[in-house]
Formats: structure tokens, C-alpha cells, sequence
């Protein structure tokens, strides 16, 4: 018997056209062994009925004001399990994980816990320092701070060596990140981050850094793709550069060392079980010219076209898209 599968996407971050066209890549691909019912949550944060849901998912958009509060017509036990493929605030971030939880619904993906954590940078960030995971230097700002004392948050970073990488602390898809090469664009920097999030993460930057990637499967045990490859022109991997279709280059495997490429499973695993993640998770690195490797971001629900990098990571590894469609679902029904 098919699993029936609710498929929630949409969302009210600003990652919310991100997420319907990973939805529409998983309505396109899923076979039978899936029966997918979805809802789109449009920017208000109003839910779509399932036939409103789909043409919403062609058109790529669901404006707000366009749903109703709470599942039109639908009851939580009419579903075996939820793919909540939502990315940023209030659908990554650990807030759908814990309705799905008081529903009592199996989700695809992270718990509350592992959520919330990976979502916020800095926290995340803090947590990976302290099982010892190599990280670039990093320093959290706040808006109320940066209100009233922004001349001493521009000379806390005076001497740090540019270039400096400004993001919101709850946000993906390079949302409202900045690559700052001037000292005098960073207070511009910190504004636009601001615009996002009212807690913003400063990072060191490095020069000649390679950016690599690998993707985790599993629970308790998860199995880790090949290491791929990021390569792109500019100076800063964002979202246009992520989601324009010939921008950037991913290479599968890297052209690394084994080595490295190990080392990166290895940090990797150490980071899924250091936040209590499960289900799926992409995790970035940089690798600088000396060779060191650097854990740089943890992803718990990363893009999901047929042409995101984790699907293509996996697709390395053998698992046809529909196939990793249902191995997912069996990983969030078996815990």
C-alpha cells in the first residue's frame, strides 16, 4: 500500500518560491509507492486546498491572503507521514516540526531540537566549537546593539582581514548575505542583514578557498554521498548565482585528495550527531589553500528540484530521485 504522504511547502520566508519548486520536482518524480497529497502554505501563512496547492506549485507563487487558516478540509490522520519541505523561519527552524509533533504525525527530516539549532547560525555555530569541529573565526551582532552602539560594532571588527561574510542568522538560500571587501561597506552590510533577522553572524573570510559539499542519509546511522564540488564566477555564492541555471558548476566527486574527501565524511557525521539531526541533512564546507577543512554551514532541509545539489549528490551515490523520494519517507516512518 502506498504511504500517503502530505506534502506541505510554500511557507512564509522569503526561501518561499525555493520550496514550491522543489515541491513541484517531487510531484513530477514521485512513483507509486507515494501517495502525495500537497499544501501549500501561501505568505501570510494561510494553507491551500490540495487542487489550489497544485496550480499554486505550477505558477511558483502563492500570494498572501490566498489560503485559510489551518488544513482546508483535510484531517492529520488522513496521512502516514508529513515531507514538511519548507526552508528558513517558521518552517526549517524547528516551529512545523513541533505542531507536526503535537499532531502526532511522523515528519521527513530533523526534530524539533536538531531544527531549531542548525537553523540559527550562530547557535549552531557555538555548538560545533564546542565538540571541536574547525571553523572560520565568527562573532554574533544584534540589531539593538548595532542601534545604539553601531560605531563599536564597526571597530570590534576593525582588525579582523577582509574579506568579512555578513548574514542574517536565520536564513537561506544567501538571503541577505554580503561579501564585504571594504572596510567602509560593512555598516551597509550589517543594514541589509538586518533587513532579515534581528541577530546577524559576521564571518572571517579566506582567500582562495575551495567550497565543498557532501549530503547525509540516515538516523542514527546515516551514509554519506560523494564529496562535490561548488564552483562559480564573483566572489560570492548567492542566490542568483544558486538558482540561474548555468551560474554555478557542481563536480561530482571533487577533484580532492581521498584524504579530505574524508575527512569531510568524517566532520560531517560529527556535526549530524553533535546537532541531533535526522533524516537528511547537506553540509558545506571550504577547503583552504593550506589544506585545512572547514565546517561552514549544516543544511537539514536543503533545495530539493531534481536539479539541487542534494539530489544530485545522491544521484552519485545510485539513488534515482524518486528512489531517495521513498527512502526518506522510510527513515522518518521508522523513527
Amino acid at each position: 500500500m502506498a504511504a500517503r504522504v502530505l506534502l506541505l511547502c510554500g511557507g512564509r520566508s522569503a526561501e518561499h518560491e525555493v520550496s514550491l519548486a522543489g515541491a513541484r520536482s517531487v510531484l513530477e518524480a514521485a512513483g507509486g509507492n507515494l501517495d502525495l497529497t500537497p499544501v501549500v502554505i501561501d505568505r501570510a501563512g494561510g494553507f491551500l486546498a490540495p487542487a489550489q496547492s497544485r496550480a499554486a506549485i505550477e505558477q511558483g507563487r502563492a500570494e498572501a491572503g490566498s489560503g485559510t487558516k489551518g488544513l482546508p478540509g483535510l484531517k492529520p490522520d488522513r496521512f502516514d507521514v508529513v515531507f514538511p519541505l519548507l526552508h528558513g523561519p517558521n518552517g526549517e527552524d524547528g516551529a512545523t516540526q513541533g505542531l507536526l509533533r503535537l499532531l502526532g504525525l511522523p515528519f521527513v527530516g530533523s526534530d524539533v531540537l536538531g531544527s531549531a539549532v542548525a537553523m540559527d547560525k550562530p547557535v549552531m555555530k557555538t555548538l560545533l566549537a564546542a565538540e571541536g569541529i574547525p571553523q572560520v573565526g565568527f562573532s554574533t551582532v544584534t540589531r539593538a546593539r548595532f542601534t545604539h552602539a553601531a560605531d563599536a560594532v564597526l571597530e570590534q571588527f576593525a582588525d579582523w582581514p577582509l574579506p568579512l561574510f555578513v548574514k542574517p542568522a536565520n536564513l537561506g538560500s544567501s538571503i541577505g548575505i554580503s561579501r564585504v571587501t571594504a572596510r567602509a561597506d560593512l555598516r551597509g552590510a550589517l543594514e541589509e542583514a538586518f533587513r532579515h533577522d534581528r541577530r546577524v553572524i559576521v564571518e572571517e573570510g579566506l582567500d582562495d578557498v575551495r567550497e565543498l559539499e557532501l549530503g547525509l542519509l540516515g538516523n542514527d546511522a546515516p551514509e554519506a554521498s560523494p564529496v562535490g564540488e561548488v564552483s562559480f564566477t564573483g566572489g560570492l555564492y548567492d542566490y542568483e548565482t544558486k538558482y540561474t541555471p548555468g551560474r554555478a558548476r557542481l563536480s561530482i566527486p571533487a577533484d580532492v585528495p581521498g584524504a579530505v574527501a574524508d575527512e569531510c565524511v568524517q566532520l560531517a557525521v560529527r556535526a549530524f550527531r553533535a546537532l541531533d539531526l535526522a533524516g537528511l541533512a547537506r553540509v558545506d564546507f571550504f577547503l583552504a589553500a593550506d589544506g585545512r577543512v572547514l565546517l561552514n554551514e549544516v543544511n537539514t532541509m536543503p533545495g530539493f528540484t531534481q536539479t539541487s545539489m542534494y539530489p544530485r549528490l545522491f544521484g552519485a551515490a545510485g539513488y534515482s530521485y524518486s528512489g531517495l523520494l521513498e527512502r526518506l519517507v522510510s527513515l522518518a516512518l521508522s523513527r
